[in-house]
């Protein structure tokens, strides 16, 4: 089967040579080209061999083309004939053959040589093949020694390598082993070396020791598993209370000999002596500490770094330990000083609460921001124990403060204790250093409160001594006189005008001028009620004890306190105008009570609180009903029905909680909407009483007519509207000479008093906006009154000539009487105040009654630049003194609501009705001051 294979494999190689020797000249893809001179010199070959083909007989190669023809040649020269020569044919066939046979051969010879070669080729060959099957079976055995050489080698670096991994492990083993060994035989190095008499704190080598027991107590916290790391666990705890006592000695010794030195001074200086100086205090109380602070910041910063790091608690303790040791030490210092220093203090101002507490306080700001900066040169934390102190020597100033607040009366001095605690210390201090002055915030905030109670204290009572049970003396229900005075004292004040040359062409005008002027000026100028000094006392000391409260008290504390003192100051006020009217007149009384009402209104106006207070109170009313219901059901007690009477009781007689809000600013408006409609009604009555009355009169007589009319007779219910009505006609008080009379009589009233009711106006109010609000409902109610009396006339059987004796005006004459009138009244004003200054000009004045005046003048406040506009409320109740409007009066077009003009010309949103009251209409006070008013109490 080899040779098979074998010889299959030699006839595809040779078939392979085959193919790839004709692939040789093949013209496509030739494998091995020929160059153009090959092709050329192949070409002639092939010529050559075409020629002599005929001739040559043997078979020839292209490179041995003329060497056969040789051969032959001399073939044919070498071939002879046998020397016997050819006897017969057979002797021919025979030479034939062999000639024949020697030519084939000759022919063949080339043929044969390259055989032999091949041959000789293959020998080598079969040689090459047998020393290289040789050379084979050499490297095959070199081959399977290598693979035995490479496994040994291999094995031995494998051994090698495990042997060198088996060292590394031990030697990591021995190295975790002396690792872990290492914070085991650390314990009698460090004992050695805590016990060495020559350690000092504050060296490196102690740094060092901490650092190991600290690394060695939370490895073995870390570990707690390992052999003996409980027994070695207690004896590094050893280690590190030997260590912190070390520390804690250290740092007490120094801290004692710094306080021994600062209360014992070698150089005989007492603590009493240096207080006087604040240099020598300072460098007594601080300058040994300070020497000493740099040694005991250097080792609380070594225990502090380790605070966190640590596991143990031993050095929290000891830096507990040693800031109260500290603070023990400065209190012992401090206190003793802090109180002597606040005892001279108070003896330098003895009787000067105020100036007491400010000192006193500042003194204790600046021991704090002292200790402060002192205590953090020694540590770098322990705030806590620091406020702890602090609050101690500030409890000092509290003890010491607390017996005089608890005595002080005067209101002004709580207060301005008050504002010296809250603004210059809290504000101020606290607010600048909040962690520094912790402490003293906490003492000062506790003191405030006992001020603020005290003075809320003092208030209730000063409320109900002097503004509920004020007694006023005859001097401040003085009005109008002291208006008067005032004013008088007001005009003698201005400057005279200086007349110039070109002023005496006009000479003939000139007292017109000055009337005109002087006019101006007084209309101008701010009323004698506006003067601080000429307010009603209880309105005076209601305004200082709120502007003295608003920024001492929180706001409900405030809301309260104002609540009732203003409810008592218009109660005061109202008293007031009650005598003011029984001694001279109601407009009067009406007058000042309007006036102080204002003033209140406008200085409660800028504080910025809510003046409306919430009121809880039960309401048994439904109790008294359950139980008569009770009673009544007696035999229903215990019915065991949804009728028991015991159970309605308790579910209907339950007490109910009523909230109420109330508002001290509405109480102002309602009681000042009250006096001007009671002091609109005077008025109105004063100028044109006789024809008031007379309409009242008619009014209560027709209507008892009508009612008679309508029980005795049913018919008259149904008559016609039209019908006259001759009762009032004949009645005598009615005649038209009497009615004549009336009118002329209501007209010289308001000539004759319309002056002087404006003169009061003037001098009270002071105000054109305020005088002309209030007026206005005047004119209207005067009127209508005359409009109602025509009307009156004309439907009750007055005839024509009747009317014409009566002179009844219209309402156009009534108007223009009224502001004919107003015109003289002014014209009085000014004559009045052009004599006023003439004689206060012409007189010597004393000067201490001039600067006085100065005095009460500099303080007022300023009407025409605070512009005040005054309207009157509705309030929000149905007001009992309101005038109802007749069926009547509602058919005739001037009695109809009418709106209020401005000074100005504008029309205002408000209505007047019959009674002369603005609906509708809020009271506004414009106000320049935003803040609450500073009103000195003198």
């Amino acid at each position: 089967m080899d040779d098979v294979a074998s010889a299959q494999s030699e006839n595809e190689n040779l078939r392979k040579i085959r193919n790839r020797l004709m692939q040789w000249e093949s013209k496509t893809d030739p494998l091995a080209a020929l160059s153009a001179q090959q092709e050329e010199h192949l070409d002639v070959l092939t010529n050559l061999w075409h020629d002599d083909e005929t001739t040559l007989t043997l078979p020839a190669t292209p490179t041995n083309v003329t060497k056969p023809t040789e051969d032959n040649n001399e073939a044919v020269v070498d071939i002879k004939l046998p020397a016997g020569g050819l006897q017969n044919t057979n002797d021919f066939l025979l030479w034939f053959v062999n000639v024949n046979t020697e030519i084939e051969q000759r022919g063949d010879a080339n043929y044969q040589k390259y055989l032999q070669q091949l041959e000789q080729r293959k020998a080598d060959c079969a040689h090459m093949l047998t020393q290289i099957s040789v050379a084979m079976d050499r490297l095959g055995a070199l081959s399977a020694e290598y693979e035995f050489v490479s496994q040994k080698t291999s094995s031995l670096n494998t051994a090698s390598e495990q042997l060198i991994d088996e060292q590394h492990k031990l030697q990591a083993l021995s190295n975790e082993i002396q690792h872990r060994l290492h914070y085991f035989s650390q314990v009698e190095l460090l004992n050695q070396r805590l016990q060495s008499p020559t350690l000092s704190v504050a060296s490196e080598a102690f740094r060092e020791c901490l650092s190991k027991i600290d690394e060695c107590l939370n490895y073995l916290a870390e570990h707690p598993n390992f052999k003996d790391a409980a027994a070695y666990n207690v004896k590094y705890k050893q280690c590190l209370s030997k260590a912190t006592s070390l520390v804690r000695n250290y740092v007490v010794n120094i801290i004692n000999q710094a306080t021994e030195a600062t209360l014992h001074p070698r150089h005989g200086t007492t603590a009493d002596a240096s207080l006087q100086a604040p240099d020598a205090a300072f460098a007594l109380y601080y300058g040994k500490y300070q020497t000493s602070a740099a040694k005991v910041k250097r080792v609380a910063q070594l225990v502090e770094s380790r605070l966190e790091q640590s596991s143990s608690n031993e050095y929290g303790q000891l830096m507990t330990d040693l800031q109260q040791h500290y603070l023990a030490q400065r209190a012992s210092v401090m206190s003793s000083a802090v109180n002597q220093s606040i005892l001279n203090v108070k003896n330098a101002h003895k009787g000067d609460h105020c100036s007491l507490t400010r000192s006193a306080c500042a003194f204790l700001v600046h021991v704090c921001q002292d200790e402060q900066r002192l205590y953090y040169q020694f540590f770098g934390t322990g705030a806590a124990h620091l406020t702890v102190y602090l609050e101690g020597l500030c409890t000092i100033l509290y003890d010491t403060m607390r017996p005089f607040i608890i005595h002080i009366n005067h209101l002004e001095t709580l207060a301005e204790i008050c504002s010296i605690l809250r603004i210059e210390m809290l504000e101020e201090h606290v607010q600048q250093n909040p962690s520094g002055l912790e402490a003293f915030a906490i003492i000062a905030h506790q003191l405030l409160q006992d001020v603020q109670e005290r003075l809320v204290f003092r208030a209730h009572l000063y409320l109900q001594s002097d503004i509920q049970n004020y007694n006023p003396s005859t001097g401040d229900l003085a009005y109008p006189e002291k208006l008067e005075m005032m004013e008088s004292i007001a005009l003698s004040l201005q400057e005279p005008v200086q007349l110039r040359r070109s002023d005496s062409r006009a000479s003939v005008t000139s007292n017109e001028t000055e009337s005109v002027d002087t006019s101006y000026r007084v209309k101008q100028m701010n009323s004698p009620a506006d003067l601080h000094g000429m307010w009603y006392p209880t309105v005076r000391r209601t305004l200082v004890c709120l502007s003295r409260l608003y920024r001492c008290v929180d706001l409900p504390i405030f809301q309260g306190l104002s609540q009732e003192a203003l409810k008592l100051c218009i109660q005061s006020v109202s008293q007031a105008a009650i005598k003011i009217s029984a001694a001279k007149t109601p407009i009067d009384g009406e007058l000042f009570e309007i006036k102080h009402l204002l003033i209140l209104r406008e200085q409660i106006a800028p504080f910025r609180v809510d003046f409306t207070i919430k009121e809880t109170s039960l309401d048994f009313s439904k109790v008294k009903t359950a139980a008569f219901g009770l009673l009544q059901k007696r035999k229903q007690l215990f019915s065991m029905g949804s009728n028991n009477a015991l159970l309605e009781f308790l579910l209907e007689g339950t007490p109910q909680i009523k909230e109420h809000l109330l508002d001290s600013r509405k109480e102002v408006d309602r009681q000042l909407k009250t006096v001007c409609e009671q002091y609109i009604k005077d008025a109105v009555h004063m100028l044109a009483g006789p024809l008031v009355t007379f309409l009242d009169k008619a009014q209560t007589l027709l209507l008892a007519n009508d009612t008679a009319s309508k029980a005795t007779t049913p018919a008259a219910a149904s008559a016609p509207p039209g019908k006259i009505n001759y009762v009032l006609r004949q009645s005598s008080w009615a005649s038209p000479q009497q009615i004549s009379s009336i009118i002329q009589e209501t007209q010289r009233l308001i000539k004759a008093k319309l002056a002087v009711l404006q003169r009061a106006m003037q001098l009270y109010l002071s105000n054109r906006d305020t005088e002309f609000i209030i007026f206005r409902p005047i004119r209207n109610n005067i009127i209508q009154s005359f409009v109602k009396l025509e009307q009156l006339l004309t439907t009750n059987g007055y005839s024509a000539d009747d009317m014409i004796i009566t002179s009844c005006p219209s309402a156009e004459q009534v108007s223009i009487l009224l502001s004919s009138a107003s015109i003289l009244a002014a014209e009085g004003v000014a004559s009045f105040a052009a004599a006023a200054r003439k004689i206060s000009t012409s007189s010597s004045v004393d000067g201490a009654t001039a600067t006085s005046a100065r005095k009460h003048s500099s303080v007022s406040f300023s009407k025409a630049e605070a512009a005040q506009a005054v309207v009157l409320e509705e309030p929000e109740i149905e007001h009992p003194a309101e005038t109802a409007v007749t069926d009547e009066n509602k058919s005739d077009p001037a009695q109809q609501p009418q709106s209020v003009e401005q000074p100005d010309g504008e029309q205002a949103n408000t209505t007047v009705d019959s009674a002369g009251i603005l609906k509708n209409s809020p009271v506004v006070l414009i106000a320049t001051q935003q803040q609450p008013p500073q009103i000195s109490s003198e």
